[in-house]
């Protein structure tokens, strides 16, 4: 025999001959597919029961309370003159090549004397949470700035905003949106109320009837509360235009004025073309 197969006749499929590769095609399917089950068991698995080890596994409605506890350590940590600024949502990140994300952002203003802003950043790393592992770093281009990790991929900054007023933020970083980011709600304090109103009266400008509230949980229990609203174009002397209502002040400099009103401080934010006034019940440190 020369192996030699004439025309007409199939080819022998002795012992030495291997067997054709479509005979396993339905075996490799099969092991594809109990593959692909086992994966998407164990991914589902992984999910339900195990914690978030990366940021995208946790989406901004399920990260937002942590920045609002986060918020709270900081007002904490800072003191009388610490404002709350209203959460920044900003959209059109990407989590993933193929999935849109949003970040969450939620500040704190610190007014103090020109010159003191990097003893206040140290002052407040010193005061946060341990397992932060807070700190204050000088750099060349920015001056010193605070950073800290308020857990579960939080990330809390500090830094000069400008003379006599510190920035504190804490922000999610990209990711998915979820249900979304719903606020604390909580109702207005009758004398944060007044006292708002006292002072927008003292330059001259009517009571906002409906001022921006925004609040925090603080770290004791409670909550931090600032109601600000934006007053007239700044007096030449804010000082004495809020002299009738703010007997002894907290804070006197070009760039801010801050003043007790019962257990309420009053911040007025002189850094912009208009006044900026806030009313502030804070957390105990």
């Amino acid at each position: 025999m020369n192996g030699v197969v004439e025309a007409g006749q199939a080819p022998p499929t002795g012992p030495d001959r291997p067997a054709s590769p479509r005979r396993w095609l339905p075996w490799l399917l099969a092991a594809t597919v109990a593959w692909a089950v086992l994966l998407a068991a164990l991914t589902w698995t992984s999910v339900r029961d195990d914690p978030p080890t990366v940021r995208e596994q946790r989406s901004l409605a399920e990260a937002g309370p942590v920045v609002d506890r986060a918020v709270g350590e900081l007002v904490a940590a800072a003191g009388d003159t610490a404002v709350l600024t209203p959460p920044e949502i900003e959209r059109g990140c990407r989590v993933t090549p193929f999935a849109d994300g949003a970040v969450l952002t939620r500040g704190v203003d610190v007014f103090v004397p020109v010159g003191l802003e990097r003893a206040l950043l140290e002052r407040v790393a010193d005061r946060l949470p341990e397992r932060w592992r807070a700190g204050v770093r000088v750099t060349s281009d920015d001056g010193p700035r605070l950073r800290a990790d308020a857990g579960e991929f939080v990330t809390v900054a500090g830094g000069i905003e400008a003379d006599g007023r510190v920035r504190l933020t804490a922000d999610t970083g990209c990711r998915p949106v979820g249900a979304g980011y719903a606020a604390p709600a909580v109702a207005a304090d009758g004398e944060q109320a007044d006292a708002l109103a006292a002072a927008l009266r003292a330059f001259g400008a009517p009571a906002d009837p409906a001022p921006t509230l925004v609040v925090a949980p603080c770290p004791a229990g409670g909550t931090v509360r600032t109601a600000r609203a934006a007053a007239v174009p700044a007096p030449p002397s804010p000082a004495a235009a809020l002299a009738p209502v703010a007997r002894p002040s907290l804070l006197d400099t070009a760039q801010a004025y801050a003043y007790r009103h019962g257990a309420v401080v009053v911040v007025a934010d002189l850094t912009g073309d208009r006044v900026v006034v806030s009313a502030n019940t804070g957390c105990a440190a």
